[in-house]
Order: structure tokens, then sequence, then C-alpha cells
């Protein structure tokens, strides 16, 4: 097989949500349907035993959500996949932008009870802003829920995107009997018992068929001849441009509707994308030579191993283990003879991966979010991953000081995971901590405690305005006080932490010479 038709077949996308829409009990139901598990956990099921093949932390099962992003590779219909589970909760929602940058596609979750949701509208607007198609999954149409036509009224008004209906739901909740699917003609009952059963084109059924709940049916009918009259069709080219979604109804955690939409999901969603450099150039991913990013970084997924593991979207060209690639932020160069794909926590060796795929490296400290690897004979920047201006702040430090060791090996693996920020104060190198928000600091401080054995006494420094500094050899002493803490993050730039807005201006207004800039 050619590196085109390789890289043809490649299908990379993300799942967003707002928490508890079903995005992690989606993933479960779409592996299952590639064949890559027998049965599915669920993220409720927690005295069962059985957890979210994607949600592999102990805070994970324990909590019943997703606080970091997971991939997951498979194979489906002549496909290779590669699913990005990603944390439904704000808190974490820079994970989930980086991730956001490492995938051609994404698949957005709806609640059909609940619509658009705060984080939901967070993340589509980042996929927005990249441009990406974005498929959209009404979920939990087994429960009671708003109608359609309203849920498709608010799609496209809140989110400012095209909306074309897939398939369109008979009845909802009690009265919910099954989908319409609009190409084929053909209604798929939510029983299991039921047969497929199809309509003419004017959506009269072609047998005689008792159907539960006649006035959810001819209701389902009048909607979709309306559907029809507007005569609205499937753009394709304005999916690939993000400007229409197709949306499918159905019931992720009763598995149904899920293989429809993954059928159109292969079907209409593109191959592996460009990359754009920071030189202003695009690579291709036909090119030849290789090259990758790293979006994520994430200590102990085998805690037992205390592995470390960089994730690399690969952007041109073939990926083989044992091959010589260059780090460009540092022009060092790397032998790469230990990669892996992944299932959740669950990897194997990769010897061979193409545009589009994720893999992962063992990392022994020499990657950071961001950086660019590429084969022999280059010299690049892939353009910059987002990082976020932290708004909550801790102080922290080891309950038992002799354990100093083991705790500053986890603030450095940790704070290299990207979720939170390392900060030290100058003269007495207090060590702070800056997170999105509040949950980032619990789940430090529980892994803290499980994956290195470190109980943190955490003292809390409240919000502040965190404001880095362009010109920093015009900094003096006299600007470091109470209101205006000057700290060093990790990489040695100094930092401002202000104390509030009336601080940050009444700084500003006395030293205007000092050029100050947040992070996004």
């Amino acid at each position: 097989m050619t590196l085109r038709e390789e890289v043809e077949i490649r299908k990379t996308f993300a799942i967003i949500s707002h928490p508890d829409a079903g995005k992690t009990t989606l993933t479960e139901k779409l592996l299952l349907f590639g064949g890559a598990i027998r049965e599915a956990g669920t993220v409720k099921g927690k005295k069962t035993g059985k957890f979210a093949t994607s949600d592999w932390m102990d805070v994970e099962k324990e909590r019943g959500i997703s606080v970091t992003s997971s991939v997951m590779q498979f194979d489906y219909d002549d496909f290779k996949i590669n699913i990005l589970d990603t944390p439904g909760h704000e808190d974490f929602s820079e994970d989930t932008y980086r991730t956001l940058m490492a995938v051609d596609s994404a698949v957005m979750v709806i609640d059909a009870a609940k619509g658009i949701e705060p984080q939901t509208l967070k993340l589509f607007k980042v996929c927005k802003m990249r441009g990406i198609p974005i498929f959209t999954f009404i979920n939990k149409l087994d429960r009671v829920g708003k109608e359609p036509f309203d849920l498709l009224e608010e799609i496209e008004k809140t989110l400012d995107i095209e909306t074309y209906p897939m398939n369109w739901p008979v009845g909802m909740g009690p009265s919910f009997f099954g989908i319409i699917d609009r190409k084929k003609r053909t209604i798929e009952p939510f029983r299991d018992e039921e047969n497929l059963l199809h309509l003419d084109e004017d959506y009269q059924l072609t047998t005689s068929h008792a159907i539960e709940s006649d006035s959810a049916f001819e209701a389902a009918i009048e909607e979709l001849m309306l559907v029809d009259e507007a005569g609205e069709s499937f753009d394709e080219a304005k999916l690939l441009t993000g400007d229409l979604t197709p949306v499918f109804f159905g019931s992720a955690l009763a598995n149904f509707g899920v293989q429809n939409f993954l059928n159109a999901y292969v079907d209409f969603a593109p191959m592996p994308s460009g990359r754009l450099t920071e030189e202003g150039d695009v690579v291709e991913p036909f090119d030849s030579a290789f090259s990758g990013f790293i979006f994520k970084i994430q200590a102990n997924m085998n805690p037992a191993h205390r592995d470390r593991i960089a994730f690399m979207r690969i952007v041109s060209g073939a990926f083989e283990r044992g091959m010589d690639v260059t780090l460009t932020r540092t022009g060092k160069k790397l032998k790469i003879s230990r990669s892996t794909s992944f299932m959740a926590d669950d990897t194997q060796t990769v010897n061979h991966a193409v545009s589009g795929d994720i893999i992962g490296l063992y990392d022994s400290g020499n990657y950071q979010i961001g950086d660019t690897l590429v084969g022999s004979n280059q010299k690049f920047h892939f353009e910059k991953l987002p990082q976020f201006t932290p708004e909550l702040f801790m102080k922290v430090s080891a309950k038992n000081v002799m354990k100093q060791k083991h705790f500053h090996k986890g603030i450095e693996q940790l704070v290299q995971e990207g979720a939170i920020q390392l900060y030290r104060t100058l003269y007495t190198n207090q060590i702070i901590l800056g997170a999105v928000g509040q949950l980032q600091f619990e789940v430090f401080e529980h892994r803290m405690n499980s994956e290195y054995n470190v109980d943190v006494v955490m003292e809390p420094v409240g919000k502040k305005i965190a404001r880095w500094i362009e010109n920093e050899e015009a900094i003096t002493d006299a600007m470091n006080s109470s209101r205006s803490i000057l700290v060093d993050d990790r990489f040695g730039n100094k930092v401002f932490l202000f104390e509030n807005e009336f601080a940050t201006r009444w700084f500003e207004d006395k030293f205007p010479d000092i050029k100050l800039y947040s992070l996004l």
C-alpha cells in the first residue's frame, strides 16, 4: 500500500461535550463496533467493577468523569480510526483545546433534554476557529427531552452553524419507537425484537405493521415532510469547512443509532489534513518526509513502571520504529526505539504509522507539549499549541520533609502534562501552582498521593491575575509587593500575580513602560 493509500483510510476525531452528555459512553459503543473491546464499561457502574475503557485513571473511575484525554485506535470498515475522548469538565478545557489541535474532525454530543450547554459552546468555538468538520450526535432519546425542531434551531442559533438531520426520531422517552433513516427510507425500531421497517418515497410503510405509538409515528412523518419541504440538501463541501453539521439522533447507553452514525462518519469525515508551520508554510499529509508534533504528555499510565508517554500526531510521511528524528526546539537528534498505540491505558508496540495516526513515545524527559519532530534535513516548527492563563493559585509543599525527592519528581512530571502550571517566588523559592479550575488541584493532590506516595499541604492563594512581561529587563525589586507578587514560571520567565483588576490597572498606570501580556 502506498503512503497516499494509507493516509486516505485514516480518520482522526475528538469527541466533545458538556459533562454527563454521554461522550464517554458513546466512545465505548464505537469501540464495540470496531471490535476493539468485547464489553463496554460504564462510568455509572462502580459497584460492578466495570469502568469506561477510556477512563483509566483511578480518580476517573472513582468520580465517574473523564479528567484527561484518552486515545484509542481501531479498525472499522477498511478504515483506521483514531478517537480522542476528551475531558468534559471545564476545569480541564486546556487539555481538550490542545487535543482539538491534533484531530481532523470532531463529534459533538448533546443531551436531548439539556441542549447546548456552556462547555459544549466553548469547545465548539475552538472547532469553528480551526474550521474542522463537526458531526452532532443528539443523545438520550429514550428519555424525555426537547423537541427535535427545537434542538436543531438551538444548534443553529447558538452555534451559528447549519444543521442537516441524517435521521429523525419517532417519539421520545417512554414513547420512543425508533429512528427514520432519511436516505435509506427505513425505520430502525428501538426494541431489539422488532425488525427493520421500510418506507416508500412518501414515508408510508411498505408492509402492514402495527406501530405501538401511531400518533408518534404520524407526528414524525409530518415533521420529516416539513424538513424535506424546506429543500435543504446535504452539502458535503459545507461539512468539510465546518459550516454545516450532520445531526444524528440516538441513545449511546442503549447502543441505539450508534452504528448508523459510525457508518455515516467514515463515509463523510475528512482524511488527515495539513498543518501550518510558524514559518508560514503548510506541511501536507502526503509529503514523504516525516514530521509530527507533541500535543500531550502523560505520566504514570502504568504506575508500576513509572512510565511517561508523549502523545504525537503524525503530520506527514511515515513513522518507522527505530528511525532517527530531530527535536527542532533543541536541535537534538533522537532515535525512537519505543513507540506505542493505545486503547486508553492498554498499549502495544507500533512499528509503522502514517499521517493522521496518534502514537505514544516513551519519554525520559526530552519532550515538551508543542514540540515538533522532523526527519532528516528538515528544520521548522509547527504552530504553537494554546496555553491558558491560570486564574486560581495554591502554595504547595510536602507534608513529610523526608519525601522531598518524590515531591519534586511528582511536581515536575505532573506540571509537564500541562494541566497545572508551576511558579516559584523570588528569593524564597516557594512553589505556587496555577490552574484554570479547582478540580485540577484536587486531581493533582490525589495523583501525588496515589502515584508518588506523597501527601501534600495546599494553601490557597486565591484568584490572581497573571501577566507575563515582554521587557523583563525593565523590572525592579520595587515592583514586587503583596498586591503584585513577582514569580518565575517553569521556563524562567518573570510573571506578576496581581491581586485584582484594580491592582493591575494601578500597576499599569504607575509603570507604563512595563509591557504586560496574558496567555489565552
